[in-house]
């Protein structure tokens, strides 16, 4: 099966985590890509597969700096992404921004779900004032690519 993790982070967190994933994920049956969403336009997308969305929120709610294009993007070329399954991690902090927790994963999990992808299993929230959000990753990571081999067979590919 192919992974390809897409990060949008401000400080580096995003990509500690997608770091994170590929240690816990390696010498299984997967062949990971990590993709920094500064580099990335809509074509990685392509005809579909299996994406990990990575991201923490900055600001009031807002995506990471570097991902901004890419988001933008989506909304803009609105491409067809019903080939397109995914799961989703959203760093924040609950303590200091309570009312805009993991607004960046929120924003790309609405409109990737707009646009047609399906997300697998549910989103992992990591509020960084309690857990690390590596940690929580590690721990998540685990129970999220079974679900996606049950969906899609060991065989799977992008």
């Amino acid at each position: 099966m192919e992974l390809s993790i897409l990060v949008g982070t401000q400080t580096g967190v995003a990509q500690l985590v997608a770091q994170e994933i590929e240690l816990r994920l390696d010498g299984e049956d997967l062949r990971i890509r990590t993709l920094l969403m500064d580099d990335i336009d809509t074509s990685v997308f392509g005809s579909g597969g299996v994406f990990l969305i990575c991201t923490s929120t900055y600001g009031q709610g807002d995506v990471p700096d570097g991902a901004k294009p890419f988001y933008e993007e989506l909304l803009q070329q609105r491409p067809d992404l019903s080939a397109v399954r995914y799961g989703l991690i959203g760093l924040g902090d609950k303590g200091t921004h309570a009312k805009t927790f993991c607004f960046g994963a929120r924003k790309f999990d609405g409109v990737l779900t707009e646009l047609g992808a399906v997300r697998i299993g549910e989103p992992l929230f990591n509020d960084s004032g309690t857990n690390l959000p590596e940690d929580d990753a590690a721990e998540w990571i685990g129970g999220w690519i079974e679900l996606c081999r049950k969906e899609f067979g060991a065989a799977a590919s992008a």
